[in-house]
């Protein structure tokens, strides 16, 4: 797998010229009226990003969520296939007809335990209830509104070609992007574009880490703790066993290699044996090989702490994603686009809440201010894992970030909830539905930059790469938030 090799410089060199020359095919009027088409219909998606954070559904169980921006679309003359992949919040809209096939992510889940108030100060709106803490509400909503953007500039020009909007739910452990590459539904797609909420504005070449999960649990006997405890075989004895021996395996792996667990059950009562007990482990790198061969070694710990207990262990893979392959020719012509667009500027008010929030985030090395500027263009190793990198392995695929948090806010914070769910939020994700647009109409007129972006797909990929999802066969895990 050739992730950080450099691609070719003379390919790169190409794309610059065509990034740059973008705008002699089209216009700057016409790319202005795409901007306005957005702006026009700026209130209607804020009350739609607005309905989706107050929802806070959880991965598969975003039933209202897929229905709001399903309905959207199919008032904006997209046809929709619904329940897609076996997964009944997943979804496929489709407008135009032809090639190329621009595909645009849309995710929409939230996360358990996050639920805050758009306030600048920790307050919950139900304590333990889930949030929008990774910004998925916004996430969805500015792929709609670019790919309403795209529909209708599509019908008014009378231009060959398809923009598919992909609702995909479940980005949060549940890996829905994966069960519908698995099921083909990628197959005929040119380029894939996605995006996400941040605190800055940013378009780069960027990889993740695979990462594969699953939820091991153990079956013992149940006794009285104090009355008769040689008769019991506890299960929470297996799961202490099998974090022990994996601790321990953390010295013996690659550095790049992540270890991280939660005992998500571990008995009733302390005088009860516990017949039942369970742990959630994920194991994580940059390699999906390295990921399976590290996995093998987890699951031998499970079965020795089984056996050593007297216990009884299964375990039920919950995700398996590949890590992110980049391709610098689309990146570059995003990162055109987005400076083209800017960044975020904000009132009094919102400047008043960024200052009061940022007291509550210690030490941040990105200034207040930055919002209104777009980050450099860099390679980006990131040690987190993301659905999208399973897409990325069967089409050219690029993405970006913009500045939908106050700056300096980390992901999956309740402060990342809080100015998502307010205008702040709204701002970037406009930024990204605009970036998103005109990205689209670039590669629907420029057919050059999408070869260019497949000769670096297949150069990075290798010849002999062959698609295999980490999670196997399994199902889809529609429970797995429950």
């Amino acid at each position: 797998m050739k992730l950080l090799k450099p691609f070719l410089l003379s390919v790169v060199c190409v794309v610059w010229c065509l990034a740059g020359a973008a705008g002699a095919t089209v216009g700057e009027e016409d790319r202005q009226r795409i901007l306005a088409s957005i702006d026009a219909r700026q209130s209607e998606y804020a009350a739609l990003a607005q309905r989706i954070w107050e929802l806070a559904e959880v991965g598969y169980q975003e039933e209202q969520s897929a229905a709001a921006l399903q309905k959207t679309l199919r008032e904006a003359g997209f046809t929709l296939e619904a329940g897609v992949a076996g997964m009944p919040t997943a979804f496929v809209a489709t407008a135009g007809a032809g090639k190329p096939v621009i595909g645009v992510l849309a995710e929409f889940d939230a996360l358990p335990g996050l639920s805050q108030a758009a306030v600048p100060e920790r307050q919950p709106i139900a304590r333990g209830a889930p949030g929008h803490a990774c910004g998925h509400h916004l996430f969805g909503t500015a792929s709609v509104a670019a790919a309403v953007a795209v529909r209708e500039w599509l019908h008014t020009h009378e231009q060959p070609g398809t923009i598919r909007l992909y609702g995909t739910p479940a980005e949060e452990g549940g890996a829905g992007k994966v069960y519908m590459t698995r099921a083909g539904l990628f197959d005929d797609v040119d380029v894939v574009l996605h995006w996400h909420p941040s605190d800055r504005n940013k378009a780069g070449t960027a990889t993740t880490l695979a990462n594969k999960s699953a939820k091991f649990r153990f079956h013992g006997h149940s006794v009285h703790a104090a009355f008769a405890p040689h008769r019991g075989r506890s299960a929470l004895d297996g799961v202490e066993a099998m974090n022990y021996m994996v601790n321990l395996l953390r010295e013996h792996v690659e550095e790049k290699a992540r270890l991280h667990y939660v005992i998500t059950h571990g008995g009733l009562a302390p005088n009860v044996v516990p017949e039942f007990a369970e742990v959630f482990y994920y194991v994580r790198h940059v390699d999906g090989r390295r990921v399976e061969e590290t996995w093998q070694r987890v699951v031998a710990a499970a079965e020795g702490a089984a056996q050593g207990t007297g216990t009884r262990m299964e375990y039920e893979v919950i995700h398996g994603i590949h890590s992110l392959l980049p391709n610098e020719v689309l990146a570059r012509l995003v990162d055109t686009n987005l400076r083209r667009v800017g960044g975020v500027t904000y009132t009094e008010e919102e400047q008043r809440f960024a200052l009061t929030l940022r007291e509550t985030l210690g030490e941040t090395f990105l200034p207040l201010g930055s919002q209104q500027d777009v980050q450099t263009f860099a390679f980006q190793a990131r040690r987190s894992s993301t659905d999208v990198g399973d897409v990325s392995w069967v089409v050219p695929t690029a993405g970006f970030s913009t500045a939908t948090w106050v700056p300096g806010t980390p992901a999956h914070s309740w402060q990342a909830v809080a100015a998502g769910g307010m205008s702040i939020g709204v701002k970037g994700m406009l930024v990204a539905a605009k970036t998103l647009s005109l990205t689209a109409i670039d590669l629907l007129t420029q057919p050059e930059v999408i070869q260019h972006a497949w000769t670096e797909f297949e150069e990075r990929r290798g010849t002999d790469f062959q698609y295999q999802p980490l999670l196997g066969d399994r199902a889809p895990p529609l429970d797995y938030r429950r």
